[in-house]
């Protein structure tokens, strides 16, 4: 991080702490304050704001989370991408519904966010999958994401075989790799504040707007 980036950091994190959530927050729309909160993430410097945790759950209830990137952004909701195979691809079939966190520590700023998850259109996901690195590509393809491996060099054979299928031409969308779109219902804002006095507000969805409400820290 440059010393510009500290500095903003530094100025930033010092008026949450120090002003909070104002009062006139509760009464805007919270996919618009989230996007304020994001590019402030961004603005400062912060190694991937985009990183957020992806707790899905089996149709037994058993919770796992991971890491994964915010890829995408609008009033439909919160977009990321991964295999269709994979484990937590599975829990989404299972149980759609799940939740996102956002941490930004420096910033001392969380977002809380649950909704459903449905996949996005092929159209979706083949613009995207164009936009990543020819590696990520390749390595979509050559991963069994959430499978037993035996031996990484089988893994690092599959990365061959598919550079030589596809040489000389594009990287097509795999069949089993694409987009998720998670639909807010419910999206807290937590700003720290000093003595662990900190400001929570929540939105929860309620017809086709937002009703909001202030929580204990």
């Amino acid at each position: 991080m440059s010393f510009r980036s500290w500095f903003r950091t530094l100025i930033t994190f010092g008026r949450g702490v120090t002003l909070g959530i104002a009062e006139a927050t509760a009464g805007r729309d919270p996919i618009d304050l989230f996007g304020e909160w994001f590019d402030a993430a961004r603005r400062s410097g912060i190694i991937h704001p985009e990183a957020m945790t992806l707790a899905t759950s089996s149709n037994e209830g058993r919770p796992s989370a991971r890491m994964v990137l915010l890829k995408g952004l609008d009033q439909r909701g919160f977009v990321f991408f991964g295999n269709h195979e994979s484990r937590k691809a599975q829990e989404l079939a299972e149980n759609p519904r799940a939740a996102l966190l956002f941490h930004w520590a420096v910033l001392e700023r969380q977002v809380r966010i649950e909704g459903t998850v449905t996949t996005i259109t092929t159209a979706e996901s083949e613009a995207y999958f164009k936009t990543r690195p020819r590696g990520a590509q390749i390595g979509a393809w050559a991963s069994k994401q959430s499978s037993e491996l035996e031996d990484r060099r089988v893994l690092e054979q599959r990365v061959k075989d598919f550079q030589e299928k596809f040489a000389g031409g594009e990287v097509p969308l795999p069949p089993f790799w694409g987009g998720y779109r998670l639909q807010p219902e419910r999206i807290e804002f937590w700003q720290g504040r000093a003595d662990r006095l900190h400001d929570r507000l929540v939105f929860e969805k309620e017809g086709d707007g937002w009703v909001s409400r202030r929580l204990y820290p």
